[in-house]
Order: C-alpha cells, then sequence, then structure tokens
C-alpha cells in the first residue's frame, strides 16, 4: 500500500471519526472538533505543498506553517505534560485550613459523571480534615434542576443530613474564576484570613493545574486534591481540551 493511499485512509478516519464524536452524543464532542481541526490542518497543508512544487513564495508560506505546526505540537505537547503531572498530585497529609469543591455539570438532578468523581473524592479528603469549614461551589446550568452547589450538599450530606451545617454553599458561580471568587468572600465572611490560609481544592484531575493556575491570580494558597474519571475515554477527551482551556485561561482570563 502507498503512502498517498494510507494518507487517503487515515483522513477518511479522521472524518468519520470526528463527525461521529460530534453529532452522537458521548461526552466526547471536544474530541471530535480536534480530528476535525487536524483534517483542516492537514489539507492546508497539502495545498501549501502543492503549491510550493509551482512558487518560490509557495515554499517559504509551506516552511512556515511547517515550522508553526511543529512549534505548536511541542508547545502542547509540554502543556499537557504539566497538566498530567499536576493531577498526579498527592496533598492528603498537608494541613489544611478550609475546602473548597468544586461544582460541574448536573443532569437534571442527578451529578454528571464528572461531579460525581469529585463528590466521591471530597468523601474520602473530608473524612481525614473533619475539623474544616468546606464550600461547595457551583451555580446552575442550562438542563440544571437545582445548583451544583445543591446536589454535592445532597450527596455528601448524608440521609440525615448531619453533615449539612459544616457546608458553605456558594450558588451563584458559572464558571472557575467565579468559584474562586465567591467562594473566597464566603470564608473570609466566616473569619478565615484568605491571604494565609492553605485551602484544598477538589476537582477532576485533568482540571488541577488550570484550577491552580486561576486561584493564584485571586491570592488562594491551594493545594489539588485530584478526582479521577471512572472511564478512560471521558479522561483522555478532558485532558486534550484541558491543554486548549490552558493556553486561553493564560491568554485570555
Amino acid at each position: 500500500m502507498t503512502a498517498k493511499r494510507l494518507c487517503r485512509i487515515g483522513r477518511l478516519l479522521l472524518a468519520c471519526a470526528g463527525l461521529a464524536l460530534v453529532l452522537i452524543p458521548n461526552g466526547m464532542r471536544f474530541t471530535g472538533y480536534l480530528f476535525l481541526g487536524i483534517l483542516a490542518v492537514w489539507y492546508c497543508g497539502l495545498l501549501l505543498c502543492h503549491w510550493g512544487k509551482k512558487s518560490r513564495t509557495g515554499k517559504i508560506c509551506y516552511r512556515v506553517f511547517l515550522a508553526g505546526a511543529g512549534l505548536g505540537v511541542v508547545c502542547l505537547a509540554g502543556i499537557e505534560a504539566a497538566v498530567v503531572f499536576r493531577g498526579e498530585a498527592d496533598n492528603s497529609g498537608v494541613p489544611v485550613d478550609a475546602v473548597i469543591v468544586l461544582g460541574a455539570g448536573v443532569n437534571g438532578e442527578t451529578p454528571s459523571a464528572a461531579l460525581w468523581s469529585r463528590i466521591r473524592a471530597a468523601e474520602d479528603y473530608l473524612e481525614k480534615h473533619p475539623e474544616v469549614p468546606v464550600v461547595l461551589s457551583g451555580g446552575q446550568g442550562p438542563g440544571e434542576r437545582i445548583t451544583e452547589a445543591e446536589a454535592m450538599r445532597r450527596a455528601l450530606g448524608g440521609e440525615d443530613g448531619a453533615e449539612n451545617a459544616r457546608f458553605l454553599l456558594e450558588e451563584r458561580s458559572a464558571n472557575t474564576a467565579q468559584n474562586f471568587a465567591f467562594s473566597k468572600a464566603l470564608l473570609e465572611e466566616r473569619g478565615l484570613d484568605t491571604e494565609t490560609a492553605v485551602i484544598a481544592v477538589v476537582t477532576n484531575d485533568f482540571h488541577c493545574f488550570r484550577a491552580h493556575m486561576i486561584a493564584q491570580k485571586q491570592g488562594l494558597n491551594i493545594v489539588d486534591v485530584p478526582a479521577e474519571l471512572p472511564w478512560w475515554w471521558l479522561t483522555a477527551n478532558y485532558y486534550l481540551r484541558e491543554a486548549f482551556a490552558v493556553v486561553k485561561t493564560a491568554l485570555f482570563d
């Protein structure tokens, strides 16, 4: 089989996989868009290569394209490595003054897979740190009949609600920056000096690096409590997406 035929098969597979992941509800839409984006870049490279065979200007543009694509891959690989490294941290033994559990999607009143994993990680962590105040942070988005904070309270409070007095509910936030800003205000109202306090943040492993970036911008000293997703394909999808989200946060947020 020739290299050209292998490339055609590769482009066809990228197109089919990308369209399937985008059009079929499966929680991996970002990976589908990424496949289609790679396909578009591939075709741009082919056009520039064809132009480069006919024109000196085209050859220069093709070389610039290759250099830019290579640099982009190296940068994204470096960011991905940092995201993975941060998500594997074990800070369970670090003394903390408070805990913030970041919300994730709720399907009606049922926590999503990402939120369930955070709830389980928070449950384990709070058993080891029974005295510290806890902020459950997350507002109400499209398709959610209750706030993310309330969904976490119901899951963590138990049937008798014995733990509820320990929880501070932050129910206004719509993104991670607001999670931290509003949670910080709640903890300060509780009397915590957030400038010197060490705060544990429970979130998914893939999200730890970016959450750390955002918390530092708001003057918070945090330690990560990573929660693992139950399915590897969702984890791969979110890790891929997170590298691009880190770039967006660094440049625009």
